[in-house]
């Protein structure tokens, strides 16, 4: 993949993963802020003021995320971000990050 393309996939996934949540806020009693500044993507949950950080890194291809469950680096692998390290998918794997930070069940899927 060139660094163009990542990039176009990468603004594309962190666009996906903030619509995700503001319809997760706008759903149901979830009370979570997205800003943006470049690369970078901050989810706040304003009940208890944690924050799951997503962020592209264009010279390994990766997506990167950190939560109070700690650090996880995502490949892309056959149309899915996959963990580097367990093989678990980036959706999935910041839904549950999203369910405990949030304190009710958030279920995010790429469009």
């Amino acid at each position: 993949m060139t660094e163009s393309e990542f990039l176009a996939l990468a603004e594309q996934t962190l666009s996906t993963i903030e619509t995700a949540l503001e319809r997760a806020s706008e759903d149901s009693d979830l009370d979570v802020e997205c800003s943006r500044s470049g690369n970078v993507l901050e989810i706040e949950f304003v009940d208890n003021g944690s924050k799951i950080i997503v962020n592209s890194q264009a010279p390994m291809q990766e997506m990167w995320v950190a939560a109070k469950s700690g650090g996880f680096h995502y490949r892309r692998e056959a149309d899915r971000w996959i963990n580097t390290r367990d093989g678990s998918e980036l959706y999935a794997a910041l839904s549950t990050m999203a369910s405990e930070q949030g304190g009710m069940p958030v279920v995010l899927a790429p469009k």
